[in-house]
């Protein structure tokens, strides 16, 4: 995948940045090299290998330290929305900002 200058132009332009023609160049230059190298990590067959859990793991055994996914704190929800402005059905409102 490589993009094109009116790609570049269209991001810019949402993003709401004014490029000059020779920053819209060197972006482009260096947006096609990242996926340039993506495209070259995607070529390696990874068929068989198993994901490491941590980098170090390719050279010692890693224990990893999971826990428990549990709750530890009880729902003060009511509590912490006491503060705020505006509150409906236990979500807190807020001002629309979408043009």
């Amino acid at each position: 995948m490589s993009l094109t200058a009116q790609d570049i132009d269209r991001i810019a332009n949402l993003a709401r940045l004014e490029l000059a023609p020779e920053e819209g160049q060197r972006m482009l230059d260096q947006i096609n090299g990242f996926f340039t190298i993506v495209d070259a990590m995607r070529a390696v067959d990874t068929t068989g290998v198993q994901p490491l859990p941590h980098p170090i793991a390719t050279i010692q055994e890693v224990a990893l330290r999971l826990r428990a996914d549990v709750a530890s704190e009880p729902n003060q929800r009511e509590a912490n929305q006491q503060s705020a402005p505006a509150v409906e059905r236990g979500l807190f409102l807020v001002p629309k900002v979408i043009e």
